[in-house]
């Protein structure tokens, strides 16, 4: 096996369908763990859903049905919205498995019996669409930042979880450049904590049926945030082999509204563990419309799944990871996606492939001279992926694509005989399968396609070289179809 490679995405709630927002944050977390399996590591890809959160039982109870089929509906949604996005998780995992309420118990107890946890009384703020408990700082207005609603005046019994005590341990930790990307909202974090200080946390709740009992006092429930950020080690099956092999995580996936719970809470129930904390937590914009924050509650959402049945999942795809730069806030609009499915996705690539396909008929040997290898830069393309700047690499893939539709264009191989016309095509021939190798991670469809067509197996970064080309090219349908 090659170096283990731990990526997760966050769990999602089942309250409501995906949309766009979730799938973003799947396909470019699939982007990262496929070109890491390119680079032959070991991979161990995890996401899945939120299913113990008191919105999902209120949301249940909107739908007139009992939370179990409610939460089971829609956590099906998800898994499809995988399988539809071509999503190449190793794991799926749901929150309401036994094995994930065992672990989450035992880590509740285990943190209890150290002394990190201490019954108590919580008077406060807390909003239910983020689950979370805020201060008068957090507000803006008397409203929660995230969801612009008033949050509720709680008042009750609750075990506290003394996240305080590693005030120390949490400042350094976000004092170390390279633990939260990008860079600004680490010290988002760093200052919130020097500003406001780390105080204990509620991390149980009374008077509820869903979710998972304190497993010494059934009057309470875990949070559901103590309890979602330990499906993480859940889903390894800690603290078995399978934890020891992959854990620590080498990043966490998340968006800008749950960094705080990624990059200081979990942290710190893992000091207290004492378990090493992951290597580092990547945040994510938001995709926008109109300007605005996409949201399920607000009503203002693109169903990922109905596009992709509409414009193939391949282009969903490209859009995502082409038109939002990883790690800032993006804007979608179909007309934007179109103009990418019938710009550089059929006029580029699927023209590229149709004339390379075509003009190899004309000779029955492919053998020649590398003259397209020094067009691209590999290293550069590896180092961008490898620091998370999809977006700046797959241009650079494509500025490859480019240079070969050029070289067809400066060479004219339909004017030319012999060796120089062989020479040509195996060129041609050798970067489209380089070509395939390198979209793989951001559009696998697709390179399969070409592949097939190649007549040549998948292949990895060690095939990102000019060398014999040994396929069988056979000209198949068109890649792209004009929108």
């Amino acid at each position: 096996m090659g170096e283990k490679f731990y990526l997760t995405t966050a769990i999602d709630y089942v309250n409501a369908k995906p949309h766009l927002g979730h799938a973003y944050e799947k396909i470019c977390s699939d982007v990262i763990a496929r070109w890491h399996r390119l680079r032959g590591d070991d991979v161990f890809f995890l996401t899945g859903t939120d299913e113990n959160a008191q919105k999902n039982e209120q949301a249940a109870k909107s739908a007139k049905t009992d939370t179990k089929s409610f939460v089971e509906k829609n956590s099906r949604i998800f898994q499809k919205l995988c399988r539809v996005l071509d999503i190449s998780n190793d794991y799926f995992i749901r929150t309401t498995d036994p094995k994930h309420f065992k672990v989450s118990q035992d880590i509740f107890r285990k943190v209890y019996k150290k002394g990190d946890i201490y019954k108590g009384f919580y008077e406060g703020y807390y909003c239910s669409g983020c689950e979370a408990f805020l201060t008068e700082k957090n507000l803006n207005k008397g409203r929660c930042p995230e969801h612009g609603t008033k949050p509720e005046w709680l008042k009750e019994e609750s075990y506290f979880f003394k996240m305080s005590k590693y005030q120390s341990e949490i400042l350094n930790l976000l004092s170390q450049k390279g633990f939260v990307l990008p860079d600004s909202r680490r010290v988002e974090m760093l200052n919130r904590i020097k500003d406001e200080g780390l105080k204990d946390i509620s991390v149980s709740r009374i008077n509820l049926d869903w979710g998972i009992p304190v497993p010494f006092d059934k009057k309470h429930r875990i949070y559901v945030w103590f309890d979602a950020l330990i499906n993480y080690v859940s889903a390894l099956d800690y603290p078995g082999r399978k934890y020891r092999r992959y854990w620590p995580a080498n990043v966490h996936i998340i968006g800008k509204g749950i960094n705080w719970f990624h990059t200081v809470i979990w942290p710190s129930m893992l000091l207290s563990l004492g378990i090493p904390v992951p290597k580092s937590v990547f945040v994510h914009g938001y995709v926008n419309i109109r300007g605005r924050k996409m949201s399920k509650s607000a009503g203002d959402v693109v169903d990922p799944i109905e596009l992709s049945e509409k414009y193939g999942s391949d282009a969903v795809r490209y859009f995502i990871v082409r038109d939002i730069p990883f790690g800032q806030d993006g804007e979608f609009s179909e007309e934007a996606l179109k103009a990418r499915i019938n710009g550089e996705l059929l006029s580029d690539l699927g023209n590229l492939t149709s004339r390379v396909l075509t003009l190899s008929q004309k000779c029955k040997t492919f053998r020649g001279k590398p003259e397209l290898d020094k067009k691209l830069d590999f290293g550069k393309i590896d180092k961008l992926m490898l620091d998370y700047d999809l977006h700046t690499a797959l241009n650079e893939v494509w500025n490859f694509i480019r240079a070969v539709n050029k070289y067809i264009n400066d060479k004219e191989p339909w004017k030319l005989q012999g060796k120089d016309l062989e020479n040509v095509i195996y060129n041609l021939l050798e970067s489209l399968r380089i070509i395939a190798i390198l979209i793989e991670p951001f559009i696998p469809e697709t390179a399969e396609k070409i592949n097939k067509q190649l007549g040549v197996k998948a292949g990895n970064v060690k095939g990102i070289r000019f060398g014999k080309f040994n396929g069988k090219p056979v000209r198949g349908e068109h890649l792209f179809s004009k929108v």
